[in-house]
């Protein structure tokens, strides 16, 4: 049960947000502020979604991909964030599982993922 005073900011926080439909599977593209000193700058956090949990504004989704040398990155992003510029879906995928977390275990063409199709 949470107090109606934080349930309006919550209310508030997600109604400024402009986010994409996306779910566990698709590719999707995070710009994201890094700041490092007095300069900020915007870098683009790129791979499959394999993961979305949380409600309201705790809500949180995991991004993986294969970095330098062939070693798997994975951040966790708050889908509310200030430090998230914009999130662009990249292509849509055709998963039967809410959760990817199966991809850790495969390589190369094992962990590729097939595109939705239209209709």
């Amino acid at each position: 049960m949470k107090n109606r005073y934080i349930e309006s900011f919550e209310q508030a926080q997600v109604a400024s947000k402009n986010v994409p439909e996306f779910r566990a599977g698709d590719t999707v593209r995070v710009a994201v502020n890094i700041k490092e000193g007095d300069k900020t700058r915007i870098q683009n956090f790129e791979g499959v979604c394999i993961s979305i949990r949380g409600e309201g504004t705790g809500k949180t989704f995991t991004v993986r991909k294969i970095g330098a040398n062939n070693v798997g990155v994975e951040r966790i992003f708050p889908l509310y964030s200030d430090s998230i510029e914009g999130i662009e879906v990249v292509r849509r995928g055709r998963v039967r599982r809410s959760k990817l977390y199966y991809l850790r275990n495969l390589r190369g063409k094992a962990a590729r993922i097939k595109e939705l199709r239209r209709k």
